[in-house]
């Protein structure tokens, strides 16, 4: 038999390795389609997950259930835990990631016991499903220092402007830094802000995060007095009817994109500084706080993290800085 191949990406040539190889779709049941469809549903108007998370659970699922069909399950209840665990095995040999098949057997889990509730299946197969644990690498973060060097280059960048609209951009962009480090903002969060989120007598923004979560997180007075001096000079390139507080040069609200471009470029202007994006600030916040004697509770609430585990992550950072200047400094490290 063949093997199967795909249309070579962009910029890749046709005779090129592509990677493991996965069998043709096989056709989904309706026995499987229809339970799939209204779990999409639960996560999305019950659940209130986050598009990009509704996503990625469905496209799990979408995989499950062709697998299963391609090996004869009509129907979920026909599912037992061995075959689950075929699938999870057959994924390691497509060359899957452990942290994409952690998330897949999250995604069973999760689905089956969905499924049990609302009478799809009698049993729950995947109750003890395991998959392999993924190793959680420490963030990448920003010096103390380098966060100084980084908001004055900023800062030389709107003095050495050299006419309104470059001026409006440089301070746009020191605005955003200094948010998205003072107040550890995911860049979604960022993008759709609006001044009625902005609480200025209490120096608190309020924000609404992931499956429209709110929090309300402390304004540094370096990022306040970074937005209004923004906000101050905005109308140079916002468009008419446009709410959001940071827009893009055309005058739109601001793409993500756009705002990972700035950052990239910020910090690769700053000799010690690593190559993050925002998500890199986030961390850096984070990491700063606990650094200065700030509680994890906090942070977790700064953070707008459902779990505290989540958290945690930034005390094994701070922890191993810990390690590494003692290993540096005491005579018998």
């Amino acid at each position: 038999m063949e093997p199967v191949t795909r249309p070579p990406r962009e910029g890749e040539r046709p005779d090129e390795p592509q990677g493991p190889q996965t069998p043709p779709p096989a056709e989904v049941p309706q026995g499987l389609m229809q339970a799939s469809t209204a779990w999409g549903e639960h996560l999305h108007w019950e659940r209130n997950l986050a598009e990009h998370t509704r996503r990625a659970y469905a496209g799990d699922l979408d995989d499950l259930a062709t697998w299963a069909a391609r090996h004869g399950v009509g129907a979920w209840g026909e599912v037992d835990h061995r075959l689950l665990r075929a699938w999870l095995a057959d994924l390691h040999r497509r060359g899957a990631e452990r942290a994409t098949m952690a998330r897949r057997a999250t995604a069973a889990r999760m689905f089956f016991r969905w499924a049990q509730t609302r009478g799809y299946t009698r049993a729950n197969p995947a109750s003890a499903l395991e998959a392999p644990r993924t190793d959680r690498a420490l963030p990448p973060t920003l010096e103390r220092g380098a966060a100084t060097d980084l908001f004055t280059h900023l800062e030389d960048a709107v003095a050495q402007a050299t006419d309104p609209k470059t001026e409006a951009m440089a301070q746009r962009d020191l605005a955003m830094i200094e948010v998205l480090y003072s107040c550890g903002l995911r860049v979604a969060e960022l993008c759709s802000l609006t001044p009625d989120q902005i609480d200025w007598d209490r120096d608190l923004l309020h924000v609404v995060g992931k499956g429209d979560k709110e929090r309300s997180t402390p304004v540094g007075r370096p990022a306040e007095r970074a937005l209004q001096a923004w906000l101050g000079v905005r109308p140079r390139l916002a468009a008419a009817g446009v709410a959001e507080v940071f827009v893009g040069a055309r005058g739109a609200a601001i793409d993500p994109r756009v705002v990972r471009r700035v950052v990239h470029a910020a910090l690769a202007a700053i000799p010690e500084a690593p190559d993050l994006g925002p998500h890199g600030l986030r961390h850096a916040m984070a990491t700063h706080l606990l650094e200065g004697g700030a509680d994890l509770r906090s942070v977790q609430e700064m953070l707008g993290h459902a779990s505290l585990a989540t958290t945690q992550i930034y005390t094994h950072v701070t922890n191993e800085r810990l390690r590494e200047a003692f290993r540096q400094a005491h005579p018998r490290a």
